[in-house]
């Protein structure tokens, strides 16, 4: 299984609690395309002869891609990659830019799965987290793009929010449910130190809920997925049967991936590289044939706790198996006696030969993790 990530740094406005790389301003899109397409080519080996199982528009904003782009970008990667049959071809999508005439254009280039960046229903929270839309046009996207046979559909929601109630986030939650969707990621929110929000939390503006009152509202997250049919296989995503995200589900498993495009990053299994975090500097450098990128080679200590890290978040859980065959009889003794506390005290439970986190373990999974890790 390999993954193909296209990274599209633009947005029309920049959310008060993000610090991924974009530009509010769409001057260079044109050339960043072609760029984008040109990096495609050259990188073309990367995967060796696997097939793609996956292709990722992420960002950024992807939905301010036209047609016209999505269909160069994709024809480029048709032309140098082999697609599996089932291959899962998703784009991020602000739900404003979803209307009927865009939903048609994505189903024509070729999209066959939407990820909508909604966040809330609730008009106050997006205004405080500064989205460029609405409630109501977050649900006249879902079903505009499910009116137009796009039904492969997933939706983000944040919980943690300030003055998000327990009957607020239980209005998300049943709200998301109604519009009839295959997937649900739901994340924490976090303060990184370069945005707005991080701002306004240093001077008091907002003020966080307390941990207690987030933890419950991840405890509800889990109770209402739960109810509605819904598998909760990685720590923050949940979804129908056999619907899980395959892309995010390749980072999961430890997959290769190539991701092209600014800031965008690659992984081989021994190796790991990211492009540079600037528009203009990338364009030039693919253009120039001397791409602008760091690469750092993994250790093996490197890839068990990447492992560990990525694996005991899911369903899936750590395999004791390929732990022994892949790092040895001395790790895996490491492994076995530092879960072992944890085991007894109920946060995770082995089945066989895996070991995955119980319901109250997915509360402290970081700090498990972290004490699992070389």
């Amino acid at each position: 299984m390999a993954g193909l990530y296209i990274h599209i740094p633009f947005c029309k406005q920049a959310c008060h609690y993000c610090d991924f790389h974009f530009s509010t301003s769409l001057r260079n899109k044109g050339a960043l395309v072609d760029a984008l397409c040109k990096e495609i080519e050259t990188r073309k080996d990367y995967l060796g002869t696997s097939g793609l199982t996956s292709i990722y528009f992420g960002g950024g904003t992807p939905s301010l891609l036209s047609a016209t782009d999505l269909t160069q970008i994709l024809g480029t990667i048709q032309k140098h990659f082999t697609l599996t049959p089932d291959a899962e071809i998703t784009l991020e999508a602000n739900p404003d830019d979803l209307t009927s005439t865009k939903t048609d254009e994505l189903k024509a280039a070729g999209i066959n799965r939407l990820s909508i960046g909604i966040q809330s229903f609730l008009d106050e929270h997006l205004v405080l987290m500064n989205r460029s839309h609405n409630a109501t046009q977050a649900i006249e996207g879902v079903k505009n793009a499910q009116r137009s046979d796009i039904t492969n559909i997933s939706i983000d929601l944040i919980y943690g929010l300030p003055n998000l109630s327990p009957e607020k986030w239980a209005y998300n939650i049943k709200q998301a449910f109604s519009l009839g969707i295959t997937h649900l990621s739901a994340y924490c929110l976090t303060i990184e130190k370069k945005t707005a929000l991080n701002r306004f939390v240093q001077n008091k503006t907002i003020l966080l809920p307390e941990e207690p009152i987030v933890l419950e509202q991840f405890s509800m997250l889990m109770e209402q997925t739960a109810k509605q049919g819904f598998i909760h296989y990685e720590i923050s995503n949940f979804c129908k049967e056999g619907m899980h995200a395959k892309h995010n589900s390749s980072y999961w498993k430890n997959d290769s991936y190539l991701g092209i495009g600014p800031s965008a990053h690659s992984y081989n299994g021994n190796s790991r590289q990211w492009n540079i975090a600037n528009n203009a500097l990338y364009i030039k450098g693919i253009e120039a044939l001397e791409p602008a990128f760091e690469r750092e080679e993994l250790t093996d200590a490197d890839k068990f706790n990447e492992y560990i890290m990525t694996r005991l978040r899911t369903i899936w859980g750590v395999d004791l198996v390929f732990v022994k065959d892949t790092f040895g009889e001395n790790v895996l003794t490491n492994l076995q006696n530092e879960a072992k506390e944890y085991i007894t005290l109920g946060y995770m439970q082995q089945k066989g030969e895996n070991v995955t986190l119980t319901k109250e373990g997915k509360f402290i999974a970081d700090k498990i993790a972290s004490d699992l890790f070389i």
